[in-house]
């Protein structure tokens, strides 16, 4: 048998029909103990020897209030002290836990933040 060229090939698989088309794929896969990858995990994969997609750095943290602790009234003033909240709000903030406190702040602030409320004895969570 002749070896076929590539164009030949694509010229012969352009005249067949999707059902025979799958077939052939299925026979082919059976054949050569082989896979054939869906389009969309080829282009997912990338170019072999391409750097990995570079993670992106997260630059907004919520601080999420996830217990009061024994000292609720220390806690309830951090509170107001973060977010200017009136004494009937933080309390509810507090009562309601978990809730945010602080929502889409820096590293920085958020880490402070939680510094503050753990020192009043609440337990707090940074995401």
């Amino acid at each position: 048998m002749a070896k076929l060229s590539q164009e030949d090939l694509l010229a012969q698989f352009e005249e067949m029909t999707l059902i025979e088309l799958s077939e052939f794929v299925k026979l082919f896969e059976e054949k050569f103990d082989v896979e054939a990858a869906a389009p969309v995990a080829v282009a997912a994969a990338g170019a072999p020897g391409a750097p990995a997609a570079e993670v992106e750095e997260q630059d907004e943290f919520d601080v999420i209030l996830t217990g009061a602790g024994d000292k609720k009234i220390q806690v309830i003033k951090v509170v107001r002290e973060l977010t200017s909240l009136g004494l009937k709000e933080a309390k509810d903030l507090v009562d309601g836990t978990p809730k945010p406190v602080l929502e889409k702040v820096d590293k920085a602030a958020a880490d402070k933040a939680a510094e503050s409320l753990k020192g009043a004895g609440a337990s707090v969570e940074v995401k």
